[in-house]
């Protein structure tokens, strides 16, 4: 898999509005971004899990929503998705525990009958870290909060294919 050049870090970001076209117009863009810069390898992950978390802000929030796409570093690629909703879910409200892959694996078997409220699972499961932090008002210019995920050029979703 293609890495990012570390040397020349990137960034950009995307306004959403409260559309539920947000996550379509979010991945055209994220894939755009990883044409360009030759991180064609992160797209299918990237992908899905940037949907699951730009689907969550359009369905637990009532305002805009923004999504940042950087490298850094070693190659890796991190996500964010900002909401107006300062309220983290759990887990992602404490850092990832060491086993956090192993239990959200056990917890998807187990509620493999779930048609909703599993986005952030599937984030857990294929991300190489994840977390969440609110945001003040005096931070940034806004409040709500912020939740992200990095893959690594090596990442837990490799061996799975997924569907875009």
């Amino acid at each position: 898999m293609p890495t990012a050049a570390t040397e020349n870090p990137w960034s950009y970001s995307l306004r959403l509005p409260h559309d539920p076209r947000a996550a379509a117009i979010a991945r055209i863009t994220l894939r755009a971004v990883l044409a360009r810069h030759g991180m064609g390898g992160f797209t299918d992950p990237a992908t899905l899990l940037t949907s699951e978390m730009v689907t969550n802000a359009y369905r637990h929030t009532t305002g805009p929503a923004e999504m940042r796409i950087r490298t850094v570093e070693e190659g890796r690629l991190r996500i964010s998705v900002w909401d107006t909703n300062p309220d983290i879910p759990p887990p992602f409200d404490k850092p990832p525990a060491l086993f956090d892959r192993s239990s959200a694996l056990a917890e998807a078997a187990a509620n493999t009958e779930a048609t909703y409220g599993r986005g952030l699972l599937i984030v857990r499961i294929c991300a190489d870290n994840w977390g969440g932090y609110v945001l003040a008002d005096e931070l940034f210019g806004r409040s709500g909060k912020l939740l992200w995920f990095e893959l690594a050029p090596q990442h837990p979703c490799d061996a799975f294919e997924i569907a875009a």
